[in-house]
């Protein structure tokens, strides 16, 4: 049920060109361990002024928005929640424009799911989002996915947290990353 939806939602975006990769639990199930996840998150490289394609997007897939006042709660939390009433699968589609956003979603890699190309964030770029969220769940998503690509480019991941670091108090994220890979 999951590649039909996938593979939906890669088809609908790349028509509308709207660039994006899927994060979260999907991709930790390609790069790292299998574990059970019943969302789908995905980044998409457009600021909220293009969420009347999105829900475009979403109408296209039959997927239900979840917020009642849609326009407020998109620009107050920049996601846009939906929910694929058959499947109960929810799907986060999380506005994005920031640099490093722009230069992953280049970096997604294109997988394919029932003959359709899917991007995925490269596993790099899902260790920089786990890290940076850093819930107990996500640091081990981070070992797994370690674990099973030894080629990972620890460089560019140094690279973006010490930036992300600048710009947190806690300056955390970097030396979370070292503990981790230890």
């Amino acid at each position: 049920m999951f590649e039909k939806i996938l593979s939906s939602i890669g088809a609908s975006l790349k028509k509308r060109n709207i660039p994006y990769m899927i994060i979260g639990g999907q991709a930790v199930l390609l790069y790292g361990e299998p574990r059970l996840t019943r969302d789908i998150d995905i980044t998409l490289g457009v600021n909220v002024d293009r969420l009347d394609e999105l829900l475009a997007v979403v109408q296209e897939l039959t997927l239900k928005p979840l917020p009642e006042d849609l326009k407020s709660f998109v620009g107050q939390t920049m996601v846009l929640p939906a929910l694929d009433e058959t499947t109960g699968i929810r799907v986060d589609f999380i506005f994005s424009f920031t640099p490093y956003e722009t230069e992953a979603i280049k970096r997604a890699k294109k997988i394919k799911i029932m003959d359709r190309d899917v991007n995925f964030a490269s596993p790099e770029d899902l260790i920089i989002h786990k890290i940076f969220a850093g819930r107990p769940r996500d640091i081990e998503d981070v070992r797994t996915v370690l674990l099973k690509n030894p080629d990972i480019d620890v460089q560019y991941i140094r690279k973006w947290l010490k930036e992300f670091d600048l710009f947190s108090e806690k300056k955390e994220f970097l030396k979370t990353f070292e503990e981790v890979k230890r």
